[in-house]
């Protein structure tokens, strides 16, 4: 038997991925977990979302994965959040001094009226105005995403596990510049106790009642991001 291509491998993820999901967006999932401790998942009301540094400099830079693919991700990822109200903050570095660009346009066309922090330093929570809006939201569980995985994830969720925040990564929406950089960002901030996640993973558990009117936005996002994934040269 010949070994898969890419995008066959990608498919059967997807409709495993699907098929896994499918339960737990079945059930009333926000009720507590029958034994008596609050339900451990991340929900539309107690998390919120992050992104760091999804500019062109960055995201050429990247080489753990497609970067097609990459931007599809956290695009997506940055829909979903607006669709349900998702509180999110979105930082760059270096723009106003002329080292980088701001966000990709694809990103910002999801988060038009979001404002942009710019900062100069590598660690997005050593930055007083991006952790002021991170508090701000009330929230403590994190959703983030970030490049590159190494440096401008890894920093601030170290940091804000140390702050007492439960955070989680979007693997498949963040990349690194290498892949060895990228696993290596990734086991640390496992270790340091985030919980890593994927873009369908984080929608199934914001979406997780389709009795739930607010679950339109999976139903809308959903759909979109197949027919977008399919348009892709992955091989």
């Amino acid at each position: 038997m010949s070994n898969p291509t890419r995008r066959q491998a990608l498919t059967a993820g997807a409709v495993g991925t699907a098929a896994a999901i499918a339960p737990a967006l079945a059930g009333t999932a926000f009720a507590e977990s029958g034994s008596g401790e609050p339900n451990p998942l991340f929900s539309q009301e107690n998390s919120m979302l992050v992104l760091i540094d999804y500019q062109p400099e960055m995201v050429n830079g990247v080489a753990s994965m497609n970067k097609d693919l990459l931007q599809l991700n956290i695009k997506a990822l940055a829909r979903i959040a607006r669709l349900l109200k998702i509180p999110t903050v979105l930082t760059t570095v270096g723009v106003k001094a002329g080292v980088n660009h701001p966000t990709i346009a694809s990103l910002r066309e999801e988060v038009p009226t979001l404002t942009e922090y710019d900062r100069m330093n590598m660690n997005a929570w050593e930055d007083e105005p991006v952790r002021r809006a991170i508090k701000a939201t009330g929230r403590r569980n994190i959703v983030f995403a970030a490049l590159w995985t190494e440096i401008c994830l890894a920093f601030p969720v170290v940091h804000a596990q140390r702050d007492g925040y439960r955070t989680m990564i979007v693997t498949d929406a963040v990349g690194g510049t290498s892949l060895a950089a990228h696993e290596a960002g990734i086991q640390r901030v496992i270790q340091a106790g985030s919980i890593p996640n994927s873009f369908l993973g984080i929608l199934g558990e914001w979406v997780r009642d389709w009795s739930d009117p607010r679950s339109d936005a999976g139903r809308e996002v959903v759909p979109w991001y197949w027919a977008e994934l399919a348009k892709l040269d992955l091989g």
